[in-house]
């Protein structure tokens, strides 16, 4: 049997080294999955550059609005209406649990950070679940949410985890603030921006401080046949899995393991892990919710201070300059901080100039428009 390329450039829950390691050593069920879910995702993504011609409508401020479809296990994305704000009975887990999510996500950016929806204008919330036949993923394609229903063993539903949903559709947050890129180390600070959010809004909802948190990203996304834990750990990076079939989680700690890889856009959700593990140490060290001082601190650099082809150092360079105009120079949070980065391998001076590194740190009118929307 031959695969689609996996080495795509859409952003998904399941990665691609997850699914190549599907399509290597999985039975012939899970090899038609694995290419049954990568020609739907390479279809998204086609369908996707088409809707990047369109120039941006403007959208006036306006309550949540929240619509999920069923696709009725086809690819059609509107296939039936189940759930609007006029919904008072959802009858359908995947369907209340994508509504559910939508509207957590929702409400956790408006509250923590005064945002207007995803796009900060206004932008309607629109989630399809029940999407394919064996599309074993989630994902959020520029527009809104897409969930498939998992096979049962290897994944179960997406729709489960209020992390996974934060995650995806973050993607549109940092879309519409920074316009990052997708590759390297820019990719693998889009997808921790992600996580970092993802988290927050777990946390956020569960109401939850960094030290009781678990700090899990996909808990229950991982299905009964996987020694695991879930998709990433961000305060133990390489630790969430290990198993036979899916291999090791393959993410590092430290800048000294930095993984150079041709697969997964430069390994975008493999080094991830380094800015992870330190968003986990920055937030421990400070207390209590991870959303009021290191929440703060990202939002401002993500909505303010980044280009977009920002690297690791530029972000945390960028992290460490709000941390001193916020909270003081030379203060406590600046300095845990630095700590924290250096942790990791990533180490800033305090009064660094903006755009260490040799980048311009810019207000948000130089950025060029976001030149791809992730799925």
């Amino acid at each position: 049997m031959s695969f689609p390329n996996i080495h795509h450039s859409t952003c998904t829950v399941i990665p691609p080294h997850l699914q190549r390691r599907l399509a290597e050593h999985g039975d012939e069920e899970a090899r038609e999955i694995v290419a049954a879910t990568l020609h739907h995702t390479a279809q998204i993504a086609s369908e996707r550059a088409a809707t990047l011609l369109q120039p941006p409508r403007a959208i006036r401020s306006r309550p949540k609005l929240r619509l999920v479809f069923d696709a009725l296990q086809t690819t059609t994305l509107t296939a039936r209406l189940v759930a609007t704000e006029r919904t008072f009975t959802i009858d359908d887990v995947e369907a209340k649990e994508a509504f559910d999510g939508s509207g957590a996500v929702f409400d956790f950016y408006a509250k923590v950070f005064n945002r207007n929806s995803i796009d900060d204008r206004g932008m309607s919330l629109i989630s399809t679940v029940h999407y394919g036949k064996s599309f074993d993923n989630a994902m959020w394609n520029g527009r809104q949410m897409i969930y498939g229903d998992g096979d049962g063993k290897i994944f179960t539903r997406f729709t489960g985890d209020i992390d996974v949903i934060g995650h995806e559709m973050s993607h549109g947050v940092t879309q519409a603030d920074a316009g990052l890129g997708y590759q390297g180390q820019t990719g693998a600070l889009n997808e921790h921006l992600s996580d970092a959010s993802g988290i927050m809004i777990k946390q956020y909802w569960l109401a939850l401080t960094a030290a009781e948190s678990d700090w899990l990203i996909g808990k229950g996304v991982l299905g009964p046949a996987v020694h695991g834990i879930a998709i990433r750990s961000m305060k133990a990076p390489g630790t969430a899995y290990d198993d036979p079939l899916l291999g090791r989680d393959p993410q590092p700690a430290h800048m000294r393991d930095y993984v150079h890889s041709a697969e997964d856009n430069g390994g975008v959700h493999i080094n991830s892990g380094i800015l992870n593990f330190a968003f986990y140490l920055f937030s421990i060290a400070v207390g209590g919710y991870s959303w009021m001082v290191p929440g703060s601190i990202w939002n401002a650099v993500r909505r303010t201070r980044l280009f977009p082809q920002a690297g690791f150092q530029d972000f945390a360079n960028a992290t460490v300059i709000v941390a001193g105009e916020l909270y003081g120079v030379g203060g406590q949070v600046q300095m845990a901080l630095v700590a924290a980065w250096a942790e990791v391998g990533l180490f800033v001076a305090v009064g660094v100039p903006k755009g260490g590194g040799g980048n311009p740190m810019r207000s948000p009118k130089w950025r060029t428009r976001p030149a791809e929307a992730h799925v």
